[in-house]
């Protein structure tokens, strides 16, 4: 039973995804590979030698492979099944399969979401397949699934234009060279000309400084990526430089969660409810005009409260930036003033990546971080558009 093996996960939350969603054809090859791969495993446990190898053990001979379709709930899937010359060895995979496909699929995205760890995957292979497998084999089979990630990270950009990007930074641990440091994970988003979300694609690197976010931009540009109308960040240095430098013609809008906090941390802890409040209605504008008059308002109300003047010195230098998502249509102002998409989906990753703590090495990193944003955005493309301008 799936309660026998001790997984970190919410198992729950996974199943609900699994029932809920139609599973996509990414899924669909990562599910053939994983038969095709156990198949062969099976064959040459049962030949008793590797391809190739001479052996007075053989107990039969290689024989190519036939094709065999099975019927699954994602839909039908064709596998390359092992023979053998004399035709008695026989996959126990069909059956397997078939008294447990619900199981399978939560295995299967445990492993995608796992492929860290050859324990943790070793694990999930036997819930798969009901019994023990070696750690190569596994190791194999992780090092099958990444060209998958690799795939969807390097695809192209060039199908449609993204007017509004989003990007941040968040930080996982990693061992290099005995040592556990600290590295960045770079993920950008967008909303797509169709008024839809998209994942762009992510990149782990060292410190988040202008070289790391500049080579970032570069290779979404290499990819497809036109400049877009508007990009939104923190408002990092070496960010900002990176913008300014890679995509020229582009505004800047610093997000304005981000920024507003900035202000509260320089206002006095007590008795500020009022000017907390006075200061936020400032973003409730619907134009650039009127969120200068608040500004201005609210400054001629506060400028003789010294408490306030750090606040304020912090308003006048970065309000022009925190506004600039208001000259576009109103209705698209809650969806391109802040990066809280991006925070959503750095809390999607930073909640698997709790369970590993410390990554073994970069690529485990890169499998873990792919599988979660790839499969987030395939979700994305089935979503409805997030606003209409009429």
């Amino acid at each position: 039973m799936m309660t026998q093996l001790q997984f970190n996960l919410n198992f729950e939350e996974i199943k609900e995804m699994i029932v809920s969603a139609n599973m996509d054809e990414v899924i669909k090859s990562i599910v053939i590979l994983v038969l095709n791969e156990y198949m062969e495993k099976e064959r040459t446990d049962y030949l008793n030698v590797e391809a190739y190898e001479r052996s007075e053990d053989r107990h039969d001979s290689r024989n190519g492979y036939y094709l065999r379709e099975l019927m699954m709930n994602i839909g039908n899937v064709n596998l390359r099944v092992p023979r053998t010359r004399s035709g008695e060895f026989a996959t126990a995979v069909f059956e397997k399969y078939q008294r447990s496909e619900q199981g399978f699929l939560l295995s299967l995205v445990e492993m995608v979401v796992n492929g860290v760890s050859t324990r943790k995957v070793t694990n999930i292979v036997e819930q798969l397949c009901g019994e023990n497998v070696s750690k190569s084999f596994v190791s194999s089979l992780s090092e099958k699934l990444e060209p998958e990630v690799k795939a969807w990270a390097e695809r192209s950009l060039d199908d449609e234009y993204h007017p509004y990007v989003f990007v941040d930074a968040m930080y996982i641990k990693v061992r290099e060279h005995h040592k556990v440091i600290s590295k960045a994970v770079y993920i950008a988003t967008a909303i797509t000309d169709d008024h839809k979300r998209k994942i762009l694609g992510f990149k782990i690197d060292n410190d988040e400084d202008f070289e790391s976010w500049r080579n970032f931009f570069d290779d979404l540009k290499t990819r497809g990526l036109q400049v877009p109308k508007l990009v939104v960040s923190d408002a990092h240095k070496g960010l900002k430089k990176a913008i300014r430098s890679e995509f020229t013609g582009t505004t800047w809008q610093r997000c304005t969660v981000h920024f507003k906090k900035n202000l509260v941390d320089k206002l006095p802890k007590k008795g500020m409810d009022e000017v907390i409040s006075n200061l936020k209605r400032i973003y409730d504008a619907t134009s650039p005009g009127e969120a200068r008059m608040l500004k201005d308002t609210f400054i001629d109300k506060y400028k003789d409260r010294p408490k306030i003047e750090k606040a304020i010195d912090a308003l006048e230098k970065g309000f022009d930036d925190s506004i600039q998502y208001m000259n576009e249509p109103f209705k698209r102002h809650p969806f391109i003033r802040s990066t809280n998409f991006v925070e959503r989906l750095n809390q999607e990753v930073r909640r698997r990546e709790r369970v590993i703590r410390i990554f073994p090495h970069k690529m485990s990193a890169f499998r873990l971080v792919g599988a979660i944003l790839m499969d987030y955005d395939e979700k994305l493309e089935t979503k409805k558009r997030l606003f209409r301008d009429r």
